[in-house]
Order: structure tokens, then sequence, then C-alpha cells
């Protein structure tokens, strides 16, 4: 089926979007930031995967669940959805883990 792919990384942005909305992760404390960082990443990595691309060391394979759009040879329009989706989760994941940390060491502190 044809776009599905494209879909479950769009639900999946989705789904982390609304825990770092409902978590105050990043994206309500600093909007501008939390999208530069998001680009700036998704940029190198689309960089990188041109490279990869260039030298024969990444290939698309054939799947019924692309909807068949490249923006290069081999880099398939799903590649940057789902490289803009990684970097924020890495974002978002790593707002959390600091936060975790964060209270984990004040309860210590307090103890």
């Amino acid at each position: 089926m044809p776009g599905l792919y494209l879909l479950a990384i769009l639900l999946s942005f989705g789904g982390i979007a609304a825990i770092d909305v409902r978590s105050r992760l990043v994206i309500r404390d600093a909007p501008a930031r939390t999208a530069i960082t998001v680009v700036v990443g998704t940029l190198f990595f689309v960089v990188w995967d041109l490279v990869g691309i260039a030298t024969g060391v990444f290939v698309k394979g054939d799947s019924p669940l692309l909807i068949g759009v490249e923006l290069a040879p081999h880099l398939p329009i799903e590649e940057p959805v789902f490289l803009a989706f990684l970097c924020y989760l890495a974002l978002v994941t790593w707002a959390a883990a600091e936060r975790m940390l964060r209270r984990r060491r004040a309860r210590t502190e307090h103890s």
C-alpha cells in the first residue's frame, strides 16, 4: 500500500510531539531553537545520505510502502521526513533523560 511508510512516520512524529507538548520538554520552551536543531540535523543527515548514495554505499530498495517520489536518485521523499523525525525524537529523548537525571540528583541531594 503506497504511502503507508510515510503515514507511519507522520503518526509517530505526532505521537512524539504530543509527548513533548504535554511534558513541556523542548517545543514549548524553545520553539525556534527546536526547529533550528531539527532542520540542521536533518540537513546534515540528508547530505550524509547523498554522499552515501554518490559513493554507492546507500541504495533505495523497492517497497510497495513508499509513495514512489524520489527527490534524487535513491532518495525517496520519505527519507528527509524520517530524518527529521529521528532528529526530533533524539532531541525529545535527550530532554526527557536530562530532566529525569536532574530530578534524581535533586532527590539524592535532599535525602
